[in-house]
Protein backbone atom coordinates (compact mmCIF):
# COMPACT_ATOMS: atom_id res chain seq x y z
CA UNK A 1 0.00 0.00 0.00
CA UNK A 2 2.03 2.94 -1.20
CA UNK A 3 -0.49 5.49 0.07
CA UNK A 4 -1.38 5.10 3.73
CA UNK A 5 -4.20 7.63 3.72
CA UNK A 6 -6.40 5.00 5.38
CA UNK A 7 -4.56 5.81 8.60
CA UNK A 8 -6.17 8.95 9.92
CA UNK A 9 -4.71 10.73 12.90
CA UNK A 10 -7.14 12.84 14.88
CA UNK A 11 -5.80 15.55 17.16
CA UNK A 12 -9.25 15.78 18.78
CA UNK A 13 -9.12 12.10 19.78
CA UNK A 14 -7.98 11.99 23.42
CA UNK A 15 -6.10 8.73 22.86
CA UNK A 16 -2.36 8.81 22.16
CA UNK A 17 -1.44 8.82 18.48
CA UNK A 18 0.27 5.42 18.65
CA UNK A 19 -2.97 3.84 19.92
CA UNK A 20 -4.90 5.37 17.02
CA UNK A 21 -2.36 3.87 14.60
CA UNK A 22 -2.49 0.45 16.27
CA UNK A 23 -6.29 0.40 16.15
CA UNK A 24 -6.40 1.28 12.47
CA UNK A 25 -3.77 -1.27 11.45
CA UNK A 26 -5.52 -3.99 13.48
CA UNK A 27 -8.86 -3.08 11.90
CA UNK A 28 -7.35 -3.34 8.40
CA UNK A 29 -5.95 -6.75 9.27
CA UNK A 30 -9.35 -7.80 10.70
CA UNK A 31 -11.23 -6.89 7.53
CA UNK A 32 -8.59 -8.37 5.24
CA UNK A 33 -7.23 -5.15 3.74
CA UNK A 34 -3.81 -6.04 5.13
CA UNK A 35 -3.33 -9.76 4.45
CA UNK A 36 -0.61 -11.92 6.02
CA UNK A 37 2.80 -11.18 4.60
CA UNK A 38 1.89 -7.71 3.36
CA UNK A 39 4.76 -5.32 3.81
CA UNK A 40 4.14 -2.28 5.97
CA UNK A 41 5.85 1.04 5.34
CA UNK A 42 9.09 1.68 7.17
CA UNK A 43 8.87 3.50 10.46
CA UNK A 44 10.47 6.61 8.98
CA UNK A 45 8.28 6.53 5.86
CA UNK A 46 5.02 6.22 7.81
CA UNK A 47 6.11 8.89 10.31
CA UNK A 48 6.79 11.25 7.42
CA UNK A 49 3.49 10.49 5.66
CA UNK A 50 1.44 10.91 8.84
CA UNK A 51 3.52 13.83 10.05
CA UNK A 52 4.17 12.29 13.45
CA UNK A 53 7.38 11.45 15.23
CA UNK A 54 9.38 8.34 14.44
CA UNK A 55 9.02 7.41 18.12
CA UNK A 56 5.22 7.33 17.75
CA UNK A 57 5.37 4.87 14.84
CA UNK A 58 8.08 2.82 16.51
CA UNK A 59 5.94 2.45 19.63
CA UNK A 60 2.91 1.42 17.56
CA UNK A 61 4.97 -1.16 15.64
CA UNK A 62 6.51 -2.52 18.85
CA UNK A 63 3.06 -2.98 20.40
CA UNK A 64 1.74 -4.61 17.22
CA UNK A 65 4.74 -6.93 17.17
CA UNK A 66 4.31 -7.78 20.86
CA UNK A 67 0.67 -8.64 20.17
CA UNK A 68 1.62 -10.86 17.23
CA UNK A 69 -0.04 -8.68 14.59
CA UNK A 70 3.16 -7.89 12.72
CA UNK A 71 6.66 -9.30 12.53
CA UNK A 72 9.77 -7.21 12.07
CA UNK A 73 13.14 -8.35 10.81
CA UNK A 74 16.21 -6.18 11.06
CA UNK A 75 16.97 -4.75 7.64
CA UNK A 76 13.86 -6.34 6.09
CA UNK A 77 11.11 -4.20 7.61
CA UNK A 78 7.73 -5.12 9.05
CA UNK A 79 5.03 -7.33 7.58
CA UNK A 80 1.63 -8.51 8.71
CA UNK A 81 2.17 -11.69 10.69
CA UNK A 82 1.33 -14.98 9.04
CA UNK A 83 -0.62 -16.61 11.87
CA UNK A 84 -3.51 -18.86 10.77
CA UNK A 85 -6.06 -17.31 13.14
CA UNK A 86 -4.78 -13.74 13.26
CA UNK A 87 -7.70 -12.18 11.40
CA UNK A 88 -10.31 -14.10 13.43
CA UNK A 89 -8.53 -13.32 16.69
CA UNK A 90 -8.50 -9.60 15.99
CA UNK A 91 -12.15 -9.69 14.88
CA UNK A 92 -13.18 -11.48 18.09
CA UNK A 93 -11.20 -9.07 20.25
CA UNK A 94 -12.66 -6.01 18.55
CA UNK A 95 -16.21 -7.36 18.83
CA UNK A 96 -15.68 -8.20 22.50
CA UNK A 97 -14.49 -4.64 23.16
CA UNK A 98 -17.52 -3.06 21.48
CA UNK A 99 -19.97 -5.42 23.16
CA UNK A 100 -18.42 -4.66 26.55
CA UNK A 101 -18.88 -0.93 25.89
CA UNK A 102 -22.50 -1.51 24.87
CA UNK A 103 -23.12 -3.56 28.01
CA UNK A 104 -21.56 -0.87 30.22
CA UNK A 105 -23.72 1.80 28.61
CA UNK A 106 -26.84 -0.34 28.96
CA UNK A 107 -26.14 -0.77 32.67
CA UNK A 108 -25.62 2.98 33.07
CA UNK A 109 -28.94 3.58 31.35
CA UNK A 110 -30.67 1.02 33.51
CA UNK A 111 -31.58 -1.29 30.63
CA UNK A 112 -32.35 -4.91 31.35
CA UNK A 113 -30.57 -7.77 29.60
CA UNK A 114 -33.75 -8.40 27.61
CA UNK A 115 -33.99 -4.76 26.52
CA UNK A 116 -30.33 -4.72 25.48
CA UNK A 117 -30.80 -7.92 23.48
CA UNK A 118 -33.86 -6.43 21.80
CA UNK A 119 -31.99 -3.25 20.89
CA UNK A 120 -29.01 -5.24 19.62
CA UNK A 121 -31.31 -7.30 17.39
CA UNK A 122 -32.83 -4.07 16.05
CA UNK A 123 -29.35 -2.68 15.35
CA UNK A 124 -28.41 -5.84 13.47
CA UNK A 125 -31.60 -5.61 11.42
CA UNK A 126 -30.83 -1.98 10.58
CA UNK A 127 -27.26 -2.84 9.59
CA UNK A 128 -28.46 -5.62 7.33
CA UNK A 129 -30.88 -3.22 5.62
CA UNK A 130 -28.14 -0.61 5.33
CA UNK A 131 -29.98 1.87 7.54
CA UNK A 132 -26.99 2.54 9.81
Amino acid sequence: MPNHSWIVISQSDPRPLYLQIIEQIERRVAVGDLPPGMELPSIRQLASELQVSVITIKRAYLELERDGVITTRQGKGSVVADHPNLQATIQASELKTYLARAAELALLLGLSRTELQKRMAEAVDQAQRGDI
